[in-house]
């Protein structure tokens, strides 16, 4: 080619490599979620770069391997195109009552599920758009309300109704949160996942300004 023009490259997106790159988020995701909102002391997180980013990720055991065997699992699911939502649920360790909930709404190209289809779109549209969330979730400190007290996390997975769940896997209920407040979030899309992400929180009822 000797037009001395750049062409921009476009990657061929299957739906097991879209189903790794989700999956793959959702880990980093969750890790920094739990940084950024103080759930564990941040001694038990390492630095890692990922996405042109610094991500911090746990290195305390049993948080590692939980986010780990969800989202492979999540993986695994998104090549079916029959999961409809990853949620993070962030409650109090005392009252089990739920503070907040990371809200990711998956939707799936029928096309690729169905005939095996792929999609294009450069890594480098899918890493900033990636980056983008991540640096929202990082900015969340600044708009969400201190957790005060202990919390714990769980996170979970809404899929159609004939998906077999692991044995493992327990029946939850939504864990809603009343009145909650929001904030949208950006979206990520590989052409064959698009995920809409939204913090949901809880606010103080004596509110009387």
């Amino acid at each position: 080619m000797g037009t001395g023009q750049q062409a921009a490259t476009r990657d061929v997106i299957t739906l097991k490599g879209s189903s790794s790159i989700v999956g793959e988020f959702f880990s980093y995701a969750v890790n920094s979620i739990l940084f950024q909102r103080g759930l564990y002391p941040s001694e038990q997180f390492d630095r890692v770069k990922k996405y042109g980013l610094t991500m911090l990720v746990s290195h305390e055991d049993k948080v590692k391997g939980y986010i780990s065997a969800v989202t492979s699992q999540i993986a695994d699911w998104l090549q079916t195109g029959k999961v409809q939502r990853v949620v993070m649920v962030i409650s109090s360790l005392a009252t089990k009552e739920v503070l907040e909930r990371w809200n990711f709404l998956i939707e799936t190209d029928r096309e690729a599920t169905e005939t095996g289809a792929t999609k294009e779109k450069s890594d480098k549209e899918i890493m900033q758009e990636i980056q983008a969330i991540m640096r929202q979730i990082t900015s969340s400190v600044t708009f969400l309300p201190h957790l005060e007290e202990s919390c714990s996390f769980e996170l979970l997975v809404y899929t159609d109704t004939d998906l077999e769940a692991p044995t493992s896997w327990e029946e939850s209920d939504p864990r809603l949160i009343k009145k909650a407040q929001e904030v949208k979030l950006r979206s990520l899309n590989t052409k064959i996942h698009k995920i809409d992400s939204l913090v949901a929180y809880k606010v103080d009822d004596d509110s009387n300004v």
